[in-house]
């Protein structure tokens, strides 16, 4: 992660990596329109993104959220991994299409249209949605779009979709990583929602070297459950996270651990990036757990911490309240009934011991610097459009002194920023 003095800057450093791989082309155009639910002072906005194959491909991957109440893409999206070939997506932001009446005629409706346009099945091609959730999808408004949105397709950049998916975000968020002969370029939205399965966010992948639809399936989910698993801004689950991998193997094969290694990087910063841009974020908390059980415990016990209120609470504030941080491990540990001896746990904040040999270790230095720490780590909530730092709190649970199912989880902390945004989100 970077860090960047304006919005202009940042724009400019991504357009640096935004080239998209061999193969693919992406536009993005918007709408007006209002919606039949509510009454609104003015029309709203919309984009309409695509991301599309020149050739369909046998070559892709898909992951989706878990929530029970899954919105008509994630339904459509579960049932076309069946399929032979698949071309690109199609994707819009503002409302998310989940349980309205209709909603799967309206998506079908769109791609129906859309690959008449294009030349292809519309049975190849995903949907994605995002945003506002039980409202219906502006069929006619978006439909008459399509031309346009066809029309605009080209071979350059991927910035501007990655600007086009983006919901509460305040900045695109956009990765990139070479492999073989060929490279990976990633995008992604999210900002709240954020836990446990990929959160809010929709995520596209796209990459020019060949990698067998097995393989690239493999390595998808074992690197999604590393990184966008791995995250939460505010402990939810949305009903329309997925995220979706390309190829195009216009640049021939590439070893797969270079594959896998490459797709951590653009996975892993494009978390990282989301985790910084929650909604309301002051400060970004990094757990590292050493000595967990397994990998899977590990994770869940780092997530107990990110996700307590007070934990979040304290962080905004710049204090080192560090007996939350014991009360949040110690509640999730009792209740998931795992065994803790506190004579050989650790805990450190900012490197800082905190806790050792079944006792506090604080004093009036300790809790002087711990603040100044939290303050220096922080950024302003409302300042949007930009990283304005890279910089993380720390917090490092150590069982035995092993290096046995590290793992590694990020979140925010929890400031007013966060409430207005979401009291105010149909507003």
């Amino acid at each position: 992660m970077e860090s960047y003095s304006s919005a202009k800057e940042y724009l400019s450093f991504l357009d640096s990596r935004s080239a998209l791989p061999e193969g693919f082309l992406a536009a993005t155009t918007g709408i007006r329109f209002t919606p039949k639910e509510r009454d609104t002072a003015e029309p709203l906005a919309m984009n309409l993104s695509l991301i599309l194959l020149e050739k369909d491909t046998a070559d892709f991957a898909g992951v989706f959220t878990k929530n029970r109440f899954p919105g008509a893409p994630v339904l459509m999206g579960r049932e076309r991994l069946g399929r032979k070939t698949i071309r690109g997506v199609l994707v819009n932001n503002k409302i998310s299409n989940v349980c309205s009446p209709g909603g799967r005629q309206d998506a079908e409706r769109l791609l129906s249209r859309l690959s008449m346009l294009i030349g292809t099945e519309a049975e190849n091609l995903f949907t994605a949605s995002t945003g506002i959730i039980g409202w219906s999808l502006p069929v006619g408004e978006m439909e008459a779009a399509l031309p346009e949105l066809f029309r605009k397709l080209d071979s350059r950049s991927i910035l501007e979709v990655a600007r086009g998916i983006m919901t509460t975000d305040s900045y695109p968020k956009v990765r990139r990583a070479a492999v073989g002969k060929g490279s990976i370029v990633g995008i992604a939205k999210g900002a709240g929602m954020m836990e446990p399965n990929m959160a809010t966010l929709l995520c596209f992948l796209c990459t020019d070297v060949e990698i067998p639809r097995a393989d690239l399936r493999e390595e998808l989910s074992l690197c999604v459950g590393r990184t966008l698993n791995r995250i939460s801004v505010d402990g939810d689950q949305s009903t329309s996270d997925m995220a979706l991998l390309f190829s195009s193997g216009r640049r021939g094969p590439a070893d797969r651990a270079e594959f896998r290694n490459s797709l951590m990087d653009v996975l892993s910063g494009l978390a990282a990036d989301i985790v910084r841009n929650g909604e309301g974020a002051g400060h970004v908390i990094r757990v590292r757990v050493k000595g967990g059980k397994d990998e899977q415990t590990a994770a869940a016990i780092g997530k107990a911490v990110l996700n307590s209120p007070l934990v979040k609470t304290a962080i905004f504030g710049n204090d080192p309240n560090v007996g939350r941080i014991v009360s949040a491990l110690g509640d999730y540990l009792g209740n998931a009934g795992v065994p803790l001896d506190t004579a050989t746990a650790v805990i450190r904040m900012g490197g800082t011991e905190i806790f050792s040999r079944g006792a506090f270790r604080l004093d009036t230095a300790k809790e002087t610097a711990l603040s100044k720490y939290l303050r220096e780590a922080g950024f302003d909530p409302k300042t949007r459009g930009f990283p304005q730092n890279d910089k993380t709190v720390d917090i490092e649970i150590d069982f035995d002194g092993s290096a046995h199912g590290a793992v590694e989880t990020l979140g925010t902390d929890l400031s007013y920023e966060y409430i207005r945004e979401n009291a105010d989100y149909r507003s």
